[in-house]
């Protein structure tokens, strides 16, 4: 249990030690070493999404296991209540710890240097080998062929790296006298850029040449963990590797030691003082499901509750989509046929589907179906399982309603810039407003709104829905770059959703509402009466615009109608 209000919260830190150096908040998941002992595997890949603690485990487990840390670390933690484990295990070993997060060049020969340096800085740190009594010559050679630098950068050679793993389990076993524990975090990101920038082969042969030569045929190897968003097939890089334990989100074992539970969030915000903002927490950054085990994603949790502190009235932020640019997503809308662009309409409105989920893909296949995408949405956490049907048949839903918003900002840019793609229409669509043709402007709004995505039902707020389809509507008049529009304008008694001035001083005020009954007349007769009642045509008239258009628009699903006031 954490004592005293002072401590800091972790944002973005993954240092295990620098948790208590610094005094910062501490989630104890220390009892993972415990069950990953007693579930023995001599290599474990741990697959999870981003921001789930994966990098902090794997640092807990290099402070643990090595040999010279500091014991006192673990004192008070679950994990000192087994003291037999702590005494066979805790600092028994050397450990080589790398993360491949930063191989992420846009070409194999950037991407080599960048993997050379991760492996050639961790065995710069083993320096006394050089001294060693327990090594001859030759295996001292060895260790400064694969830290040897020129001109400030290393230099080891192709075949050295694909080596160089298991030469230094070796060096550090003999001069030990013990095996050596490999930790290797963030395993698949290599694969990942190397798909995106064009040279997957080139990389897929190296990551696999070096993890066979480290796991495969490495005497000197007590166990190894790895850690990943995805399962990359077997036959990919794990290719004759018997040893291997998969252990995925739809695993029931080690379900809570990635993420917060719900006891761990509600300890956090009895700790801070910050009961009240369980339910908007809960809302927002809850729901992802490992094995039967609900989780949040740790990383929102804290980034909002040191918002709240530094600000009582903080609003819930989408903190994933800060953290990169979510072009999986993008890609997997943008390959929507009408049928999956209907499934994404039902998971927005809270819905489920039922998919065929394969959690063992290479690269290659990720881009060849849509039902791949589907599973790697499901990978990386912006779905999450409902329930198991049948076999790899999964009930999946959106996790939470920062996902959900996610979801929507990304189909509100692909409508954009596949709308924009058709000069014409927009220029026609456009210049209907203009000239007042109410029945053209619906037609056209109409055939864009059937060719998107709709935001629809209750789990999205109604002030929501209408946002949804004012952003895309404001994206396809913002075409006209000549015009000065205006969103939420002060105008009269209150604020108009679209004001714009044209270059022929034609005004032009529309007012959107979301017809939920179905009702798209009478709302747009409501929208109109709120531009009367609220005079927001004022601020038009006052500039003494030429003429001066009143519009009430209304949705429903994929239909809208337009109407122009004919009371002037």
């Amino acid at each position: 249990m954490n004592q005293g209000p002072k401590k800091k919260l972790p944002v973005g830190i993954e240092n295990f030690e620098e948790f208590f150096r610094e005094d910062f908040y501490f989630v104890d998941k220390t009892m993972f070493i415990a069950e990953l002992l007693c579930n023995w595997g001599k290599v474990n890949l741990f697959t999870r999404p981003r921001r789930f603690g994966k990098s902090l485990n794997m640092s807990m487990l290099k402070n643990f296991f090595e040999i010279g840390r500091d014991r006192k670390l673990f004192e008070g933690l679950g994990i000192s209540q087994e003291k037999e484990l702590c005494e066979k295990y805790m600092g028994k070993f050397p450990v080589i710890s790398i993360t491949l997060k930063d191989v992420d060049r846009r070409s194999f020969r950037e991407a080599l240097s960048a993997l050379r340096n991760v492996i050639a800085s961790e065995a710069s740190g083993f320096s006394f080998l050089l001294e060693s009594g327990n090594l001859t010559e030759d295996e001292k050679s060895i260790y400064r062929a694969i830290t040897k630098m020129e001109g400030g950068s290393y230099i080891m050679d192709s075949e050295q790296l694909v080596t160089s793993l298991k030469k230094l389990s070796e060096l550090l076993s003999k001069h030990y006298g013990s095996q050596v524990i490999l930790l290797i975090d963030e395993y698949d990101v290599p694969l990942d850029k190397a798909f995106q920038y064009g040279y997957y082969e080139e990389m897929v042969n190296l990551i696999r040449s070096m993890l066979g030569n480290a796991l495969k045929t490495n005497e000197y190897l007590y166990f190894a963990v790895l850690t990943g968003c995805l399962r990359i097939s077997k036959e990919s890089i794990f290719t004759g590797l018997n040893n291997l334990e998969v252990h995925t989100i739809t695993d029931s074992r080690y379900a809570g030691y990635f993420g917060f539970t719900e006891t761990d969030v509600a300890d956090m915000l009895e700790f801070y003082g910050l009961e009240d903002h369980g339910a908007a927490i809960r809302e927002w950054y809850d729901g992802y499901r490992f094995g039967k085990t609900e989780v949040y994603c740790p990383w929102d949790v804290i980034n909002y509750c040191k918002a709240l502190l530094d600000d009582p009235d903080a609003e819930p932020e989408n903190y994933w989509a800060n953290t990169s640019g979510n072009a999986l997503v993008r890609r997997f809308i943008g390959k929507a046929d009408r049928r999956t662009r209907s499934e994404i309409e039902r998971l927005i409105a809270g819905e489920s589907i039922v998919k065929t989920v394969n959690q063992e893909l290479t690269y290659s296949e990720l881009d060849s179906s849509i039902e791949n995408l589907w599973s790697v949405l499901f990978a990386t956490g912006y779905l999450t399982l409902k329930e198991r049907s049948t076999g790899r048949q999964f009930s999946l839903v959106i996790p939470n309603r920062e996902i959900r918003e996610l979801f929507i900002s990304q189909i509100q840019e692909w409508f954009q810039a596949e709308s924009r793609a058709d000069v014409g229409k927009l220029r026609e669509f456009c210049s209907a407003f203009q000239q007042g043709d109410a029945v053209l402007a619906e037609e056209l709004l109409n055939e864009y709104l059937w060719k998107s995505i709709s935001i629809r039902d209750t789990a999205v707020r109604m002030d929501r829905k209408e946002n949804f389809y004012h952003g895309m509507l404001l994206g396809l008049l913002q075409y006209e770059s000549e015009w000065d529009i205006a969103s939420n304008a002060e105008s009269g008694e209150g604020y108009s959703d679209i004001l714009i001035r044209t270059e022929n001083r034609t005004g032009i005020v529309m007012e959107i509402k979301y017809a939920d009954d179905g009702n798209l007349e009478q709302s747009c007769e409501n929208a109109l009466d709120q531009i009367e009642e609220k005079k927001y045509d004022a601020v038009l008239k006052k500039e003494r615009m030429k003429e001066i258009l009143k519009y009430g628009i209304a949705f429903y699903k994929k239909n809208c109608r337009v109407v122009l006031d004919s009371k002037e």
